[in-house]
């Protein structure tokens, strides 16, 4: 869905002209960073917002890999570390903060790391806690600050409860916190220039239309131009059919053309690593279950279209087990059927020579089928090469994080094609 009338084609578009300097809220490891980097684009790591610690050490390895607290963390203590932490609002879970107690039981040398990759990063933590002031927004006439704000979509995805995004006691209604913090900045007289808004296509979906145009409605109030549309990364040289939902707000009378579509020339065979460690094959009990599910069910009638289009499901973001959320990819165009051993949402299968589905969130639960049958899991590295993630930039972020949390990273970020796409439009 775009947005664009016949009053905004004769604004002129919007083209940045000044250095840029990038704020990132909900920033994960900096995927809209990553974009500028890859573009080539002068820019500054002006704020990030980001309190989850695996995120923030993702963040800090990706885009500051042999920076160090300028005068080390010897010379503030364990105690007033803790205080520290605890008043920033970090998180262990992504869901809600640590406790003053969680965090006087980490290891000292988490607390110091965790202390160090905050600094280092520009890190305002906890969007709950920031005020308008705290983006130090300055020297308009010299910089393009661009403000990106990927908010929690698990209230308005098709796999949270329906919470939606009507107030902040939602993930989704953080959204709101942004409101706060842009209407704070129109009180010192500091917007920045540029938003960029990504989310999932329901965040303009029927229960929380809404809500979006009562969004859309504060920005235009604040003096922005709006222009939102869906964008699937297939359409952007990856295939993976994940589809969001991308508004660009410009500060005054502009306008603003999304990115024409590319062809994908990749397939999903193209990104796989040639050789995977047996532990993210499947057991011999599960791949029984198959066989004997196979037997007696029919498979879905959406793989016959996907065997017409060569397009497969996206990789979304779930919190499911493993085994309840599979999906096969397999070598061959044959259909197997559908796996759902423990019985909850059925799982999907794609052929090699298509596009991948979503990445989900919170488990890797992306598999792949051999020719022999034998079945793995995508690699978080396949999963980052999915997400546009060069390999070199892939090797510094999974230094420091467990399988479990580059699956997580991974399906919590957006696609670096798609960004750089929409960057672009603005050079």
């Amino acid at each position: 869905m775009a947005q664009l009338s016949i009053f905004d084609m004769m604004y002129p578009k919007y083209k940045i002209n000044k250095p840029i300097r990038l704020i990132e809220l909900f920033s994960g490891y900096g995927s809209q960073a990553l974009a500028l980097k890859y573009l080539g684009m002068q820019f500054e790591h002006w704020k990030i917002c980001e309190w989850a610690v695996k995120s923030i050490q993702a963040y800090k390895d990706l885009h500051f890999p042999n920076e160090f607290h300028p005068f080390g963390v010897l010379d503030i203590s364990k105690e007033e570390i803790i205080e520290f932490l605890y008043n920033k609002g970090i998180s262990s879970n992504y869901n809600e903060p640590m406790t003053f107690e969680q965090i006087k039981r980490l290891k000292e040398e988490d607390l110091y790391n965790i202390y160090e990759n905050i600094y280092i990063t520009n890190n305002l933590v906890n969007i709950q806690k920031v005020k308008g002031e705290d983006l130090e927004i300055k020297d308009t006439d010299k910089y393009c600050y661009i403000m990106t704000y990927s908010f929690p979509c698990q209230d308005l995805s098709l796999a949270g409860k329906g919470k939606g995004m009507s107030d902040t006691s939602t993930r989704s209604g953080m959204l709101w916190e942004v409101e706060r913090i842009l209407n704070e900045c129109e009180i010192i007289g500091k917007l920045p220039q540029v938003l960029l808004m990504e989310n999932v296509p329901q965040v303009h979906g029927l229960d929380n239309v809404k809500h979006f145009v009562k969004w859309q409605q504060r920005l235009e109030e604040l003096g922005y131009k709006n222009y939102f549309q869906d964008l699937i990364a297939t359409d952007y040289g990856i295939p993976q059919t994940r589809n969001r939902c991308f508004m660009i707000s410009i500060l005054g009378n502009y306008s603003y053309s999304f990115p024409p579509k590319i062809e994908l020339k990749l397939k999903l065979k193209d990104l796989l690593e040639e050789s995977v460690s047996k532990k993210y094959y499947l057991s011999e009990k599960q791949l029984e279950d198959i066989k004997k599910w196979n037997a007696y069910e029919k498979p879905l009638e959406n793989m016959k279209k996907m065997e017409k289009t060569n397009i497969s499901k996206t990789l979304t973001t779930r919190s499911d087990d493993y085994d309840s959320g599979m999906i096969l990819v397999i070598d061959k165009v044959k259909t197997i059927g559908n796996y759902s051993p423990s019985g909850h949402n059925a799982s999907r299968i794609v052929d090699k020579n298509y596009s991948a589905p979503t990445i989900m969130e919170n488990h890797g639960t992306v598999t792949a089928i051999s020719e022999d049958l034998k079945i793995r899991k995508l690699t978080p590295k396949e999963c980052f090469r999915l997400m546009g993630v060069k390999d070199e930039d892939y090797k510094l972020i999974q230094k420091n994080q467990s399988d479990a949390s580059l699956y997580h990273l991974a399906g919590d970020s957006i696609v670096v094609n798609v960004l750089m796409a929409i960057f672009k439009q603005l050079l």
